[in-house]
């Protein structure tokens, strides 16, 4: 197989245009394009062009005689994909679909609030049309929303998407107020006043509670918020995370939820902290690691390895990690019959399973059938243990696999509770809101004529990066066609006066110049520690580097600071 992609896909698609022999999938307009974990490059049809590699924003793409041990499994993803979709119908150049163009004229002003990367995709989208232009808002001085706080700093391919969305702000058209709250800086109806349409991408900005007695202690944290720490989310600088040998004498931390997001959390807590010395991981968070006790991680499952939510790239680059044992722990369910799918992620596991212990060497356990049931307190009101009850495997006459508690528990003694057990979007002012899924009802993102929304307060907290990019897709199709069809009344002001009502009340605002500002500085300390950068945590911090881009005068005007 001459090239390989080898982590989950950012959706540009860039890759698949550049493919003279249409040999990735599934492509664009294809079922799963946008929902698969990653794309697929057919052994078969590939002719090693090289093409390919070049175009993916992410680096994701390498020759095969380049793979690592580590990688090696993305070899049996590809194949496995095109032995159940052989493609053999497929066309022997990549098409592109024509170019949509507006009916009407315009010009046309859009808001996008969120600068993630729905909000990014969602801007790309109508920068397409030379009649719109977009002004991008974030709450942060910083952009890229769960790309630059939520991946994993070891994972720095994975945030080479930054590069994609690097090269969207800086198109004709678009501009960012950054550092600018929407609903306290300006309202939802000076938005939808001042734009022909506003585009809500905010995500989802609440973990959800396991729903045990002592959840709420000390000592129990979000995997939201823990991931937030260590990635330098200036709002979770002063999480209290405990993991030195006085807080958490047992060297154990448990995780309750076996999604992508749980894995990060283990994968960083067993780390060598050398190794994450050389990532972009926030400094306060690298220095609490050093000091770290953990020695064992435990990722509580309430089902089985075949209902496992975390994705095969993920486990892939668990069971590559040389520096960390991986042990597999299925409960009282026979290995032939946890392993018994014939999937990848199953031969991963069942590797993992028989795999040695090395003693020195410090500990991830994938712990299944197993659920919290109560979080244990000790003399000093912070967690000391966990109650963890055993499940069983129980299939319901719709075929419905469920897992049932058999009554059995044990304490699991440890400092620190995670729970990654899923995001809940909350309310966004003056929109609409249906508590049971955490999002703003919406016709395939159209909420009404003027207001949508993309990503997660869209659809919910599912999918990758690239899932952002379809779905944004979609909600500017429906944008589009209401510019088209004239249900939209012309707003008020312009360009101009948009700007100075903001800079007029939040004269703080960074705007690109300014996000670049930050981004240069960020570089230039890495550079300097041997690291990609070095993030700023501190926001008036951030807003002084970011007034550099403007001058001395500029600083004065925001209190002196230069």
């Amino acid at each position: 197989m001459p090239h390989v992609v080898t982590q989950s896909c950012c959706a540009d698609a860039s890759c698949v245009v550049a493919c003279p022999v249409n040999c990735i999938h599934p492509a664009p307009g294809e079922p799963g394009f946008g929902e698969a974990e990653m794309l697929y490059v057919d052994a078969a049809s590939c002719v090693d062009c090289g093409a390919c590699a070049t175009a993916c924003p992410a680096d994701a793409i390498v020759p095969h005689t380049t793979l690592t041990p580590a990688q090696e499994p993305f070899l049996a993803l590809n194949a496995e994909y095109f032995q159940v979709f052989p493609h053999r119908d497929r066309t022997p150049l990549a098409l592109v679909h024509p170019q949509r163009r507006l009916t009407r004229t315009g010009p046309f002003r859009v808001a996008v609030v969120g600068a993630g990367p729905a909000g990014l995709y969602a801007a790309d989208e109508l920068l397409k049309h030379p009649e719109i232009t977009v002004d991008v808002f974030d709450r942060l001085p910083t952009p890229y929303g769960l790309v630059r706080a939520g991946v994993a700093p070891d994972h720095q391919h994975t945030k080479q998407v930054e590069n994609l969305f690097s090269q969207i702000e800086s198109q004709p058209g678009f501009r960012y107020f950054l550092g600018v709250e929407v609903g306290k800086d300006i309202s939802h109806a000076e938005l939808t006043a001042r734009y022909h349409a506003v585009l809500y991408t905010v995500g989802a900005a609440s973990d959800r509670p396991l729903g045990v007695p002592g959840d709420d202690q000390p000592g129990s944290l979000s995997a939201t918020d823990f991931v937030g720490w260590y990635n330098g989310h200036p709002d979770k600088q002063d999480l209290d995370v405990r993991i030195d040998a006085a807080s958490n004498p047992a060297g154990r931390v448990v995780i309750v939820g076996n999604g992508n997001v749980a894995l990060d959390c283990a994968r960083i807590l067993a780390e060598d902290p050398e190794l994450l010395s050389r990532t972009d991981v926030s400094d306060g968070p690298l220095a609490a690691l050093r000091d770290s006790n953990v020695r064992e991680v435990v990722v509580l499952g309430r089902r089985g390895p075949a209902e496992a939510a975390f994705t095969v790239p993920e486990l892939v680059g668990l069971a590559g990690h040389t520096g960390i044992n991986v042990v597999v722990d299925t409960g009282d369910l026979p290995a032939e019959e946890a392993f018994a799918a014939d999937s990848v992620k199953s031969r991963l596991l069942r590797e993992l399973h028989g795999r040695p212990v090395d003693p020195a060497k410090r500990t991830i356990v994938l712990r299944f059938l197993a659920s919290p049931t109560a979080v244990v307190a000790g003399d000093h009101g912070r967690v000391r243990a966990v109650e963890v009850g055993r499940n069983r495997l129980q299939t319901d006459d719709r075929g419905v696999t469920r897992a049932v508690p058999t009554g059995e528990t044990e304490l699991l003694e440890t400092g620190l509770l995670l729970r990654a057990i899923g995001y809940k979007g909350l309310p966004v002012a003056d929109l609409p809101y249906d508590a049971a899924t955490g999002t703003v009802p919406n016709d395939r993102g159209r909420v009404v004529p003027g207001v949508y929304v993309a990503g997660w307060v869209k659809r919910g907290p599912t999918g990758f990066i690239g899932t952002n990019k379809t779905d944004a897709e979609e909600s500017v199709d429906q944008l589009l066609d209401d510019l088209d069809s004239g249900v939209i009344p012309e707003p008020v002001g312009d360009a101009s006066s948009v700007a100075a009502i903001i800079r007029g009340r939040q004269p703080a605002m960074v705007d690109l110049a300014g996000w670049q500002a930050i981004d240069a500085e960020e570089k230039r300390r890495g550079a300097a520690a041997g690291r990609p950068r070095v993030k700023l945590v501190d926001v008036d911090e951030m807003l002084r580097v970011a007034a550099t881009a403007r001058g001395p005068r500029y600083a004065r005007l925001r209190g002196g600071r230069d």
